[in-house]
């Protein structure tokens, strides 16, 4: 093994025996071989850092495209809501359930009935309520169902016919005027 000056010179002196001397080199080859793991081990811990990194950024990236997504599917129904209104009249109120509670809306009399039949479509716009027409209720259905607060053609598609052991498909039985005033 290759000695150093100083050992060289200690070994000259008689100071230090040659076993001593072997023994001193041996130890510090060990220990810089020794510090090669730990070293391993920092790239270990760099690389786990980087994939948790590369991880972390996918999901925040996910979550930006989402958020992107409905802005712009938002963004759309209203446009579409807004190009395809039809304007409501001003002769009678047309009352409709908005979840819980039981709104109305000033319409005319022909439009009340086109409302029955399913030819028109009330559509929520912000904080109000517009009239759209049918092809328009057809798109929003597809883009965003939320939007949709009265839609008397859908109630006679496929899949939406009430469940065999509640009371709708009880009353279902019952016919009851679609232009009912109430």
């Amino acid at each position: 093994m290759p000695r150093n000056p100083l050992q060289e010179q200690l070994l000259k002196a008689g100071l230090v025996k040659k076993n001593a001397v072997d023994q001193v080199a041996r130890q510090q080859q060990k220990a810089r071989t020794g510090k090669a793991a730990p070293v391993a081990a920092a790239e270990l811990d760099a690389e786990r850092l980087r994939t948790e990194r590369a991880e972390r950024d996918r999901a925040l990236e996910a979550e930006r495209k989402a958020a992107r997504e409905a802005a712009e599917r938002e963004a759309r129904v209203r446009q579409i809501i807004e190009a395809h209104r039809v304007e409501a009249g001003d002769e009678g109120e047309y009352r409709y359930q908005d979840g819980s509670l039981i709104r109305s809306l000033r319409i005319a009399e022909r439009q009340r009935g086109a409302l029955a039949r399913g030819a028109l479509a009330l559509a929520r716009l912000g904080e109000s309520v517009v009239l759209v027409d049918r092809e328009t209720a057809v798109r929003l259905r597809q883009l965003a169902p939320d939007v949709l607060l009265l839609d008397n053609a859908a109630a006679g598609e496929p899949g939406t016919e009430p469940a065999p052991d509640s009371d709708e498909a009880y009353y279902a039985r019952f016919q009851v005027p679609d232009d009912l005033v109430w």
